[in-house]
């Protein structure tokens, strides 16, 4: 079960009429990758109106901002990510990060039109689709890439490895478990002949070769961690100019 302040602040902010997506570690959980998280991630849609609603949303939590940057357009088109601090009574120390844009990952308003909802003790609530929680959590953090395999593992167990097109094709794109991407590989060598044009390591799965694939798969996430890291770099340092501003 969701811990009921992290509810109590979902609630608050759906009430609000502001549009947010559920993603990180508590969006993990309701997929079935077992990572837990006391922390509050939001991606959230950066237009004045719906702006002004989060903010409505924030000062009923009695949100505080804590480090830089500040809460403002350009920090979160730009990357950044802003933090809060609840300090409501029921809520003390919840902490609500918030982001508008992903590396990777699509606008905010395709990923609202195919994202998921789920209930909760009676509260509505919307979270990044599994295969946008899957591209998000591609970063250059050590605890990320065992929940990426955990993510598309349960989509392949809970559906017995058996699924429709769609879903066969986000396995062959995703998995990381050599052994279940060679069985997916070699049971839909057509698709995954199509699909190998954009995850070259498919080919050595059709091919059956596993150990090849488990090499492969380590290279793919080598380059994924230095695209992060490249991502990341120039925020970074934006971020340092932030600190050196306020100690002024």
């Amino acid at each position: 079960m969701i811990p009921s302040p992290i509810l109590k602040a979902l609630s608050s902010i759906r009430t609000s009429g502001a549009q947010t997506l559920l993603m990180g570690g508590q969006a993990c959980v309701f997929y079935g990758a077992a990572e837990f998280s006391r922390d509050l991630d939001l991606l959230l849609l950066i237009r004045p109106q719906n702006l002004e609603r989060f903010q409505a949303a924030l000062d009923q939590l009695q949100a505080e901002p804590v480090a830089v940057p500040s809460f403002e357009v350009p920090h979160l088109a730009r990357g950044h990510a802003v933090h809060f601090r609840c300090c409501r009574e029921d809520l003390l120390a919840l902490r609500i990060d918030v982001m508008s844009t992903l590396r990777g990952v699509a606008s905010f308003e395709e990923l609202w039109e195919r994202r998921t909802t789920i209930e909760v003790a009676g509260e509505a609530v919307d979270l990044l689709a599994l295969e946008d929680l899957v591209l998000a959590k591609k970063t250059q953090r050590d605890r990320d890439w065992p929940v990426v395999r955990r993510l598309v593992e349960q989509s392949y167990f809970s559906h017995a490895g058996a699924g429709d097109a769609p879903r066969v094709e986000f396995w062959l794109r995703e998995l990381r478990t050599p052994e279940l991407l060679v069985a997916v590989a070699t049971s839909h060598p057509e698709l995954a002949s199509r699909v190998a044009a954009r995850r070259p390591l498919l080919d050595a799965a059709r091919r059956g070769e596993t150990a090849q694939v488990a090499r492969l798969l380590e290279d793919e996430e080598r380059e994924e961690r230095r695209r992060d890291r490249e991502y990341w770099e120039p925020l970074k340092r934006e971020l340092e100019q932030f600190r050196r501003r306020e100690k002024i």
